[in-house]
């Protein structure tokens, strides 16, 4: 089976005030394609430094990080900014929408990052605004959506680059239950139609809507079941 990502012996340390904090201590997993995880832990186990390490957004102190089959645990900046932008869909808690632009035109922004905006590209943003419903609202900025509905142009965005996996911190986080479980309901059509999807929550209850959870605590991982 070929593997989306593969972590082995990650660990991050910080050093504060002269004091060494152990955020991540030698976590390892892998996350085969089409896969679908949740990752869980209490307050500073370590799972906002695990989704800075997914999102390339930090690099690790040592071990091991593979995106499919390349090594991007010690990468540049300039290289892990393009590994951010083409190789990995985010989805955040606060929909990071940028409020100027309508809802096509934030589906775009991750083109203009690998400089791929041209009329093929165009019609998949419009592709991907109908597949979450929302073709009638492609001239709206952000302001004159809901919640919900913000979050579904971010799933948009997020997979405008065909990403190797998508990276979810709290997708739900900031709504109801009920737009919550529309919101579930269509990562869980995407995961069926063969996404990758790897998702931090503190809510059991999203958890328990994926396939895996991972329960971190303390910085070591303590648990990896699948639901």
């Amino acid at each position: 089976m070929r593997l989306a990502v593969q972590v082995a012996d990650l660990r991050k340390d910080y050093v504060l005030s002269g004091e060494t904090i152990h955020a991540l201590r030698d976590v390892s997993f892998d996350v085969p394609e089409g896969d679908y995880i949740s990752i869980m832990g209490p307050s500073g186990s370590g799972k906002s430094t695990l989704l800075n390490l997914l999102g390339c957004l930090d690099r690790p102190s040592a071990g091991r990080f593979m995106l499919s089959d390349v090594d991007v645990s010690q990468m540049s900046d300039d290289a892990l900014a393009e590994i951010r932008a083409t190789r990995i869909g985010f989805i955040f808690q606060s929909y990071n929408l940028l409020p100027a632009l309508t809802v096509v035109e934030n589906i775009q922004v991750p083109l203009y990052y690998s400089r791929r905006v041209n009329s093929s590209t165009r019609k998949r943003c419009l592709e991907l605004a109908d597949m979450v419903g929302l073709s009638q609202r492609l001239n709206h900025r952000p302001t004159q959506l809901s919640g919900g509905q913000q979050q579904r142009v971010a799933i948009a965005r997020s997979l405008v680059n065909d990403p190797e996996f998508i990276l979810a911190d709290e997708p739900t986080g900031n709504l109801d239950s009920a737009t919550s479980n529309e919101i579930l309901d269509l990562l869980e059509t995407l995961n069926r139609q063969g996404r990758t999807i790897i998702m931090v929550t503190h809510e059991p209850d999203v958890a328990a809507r994926t396939k895996r959870s991972i329960h971190l605590r303390d910085g070591y991982i303590v648990s990896d079941e699948r639901n």
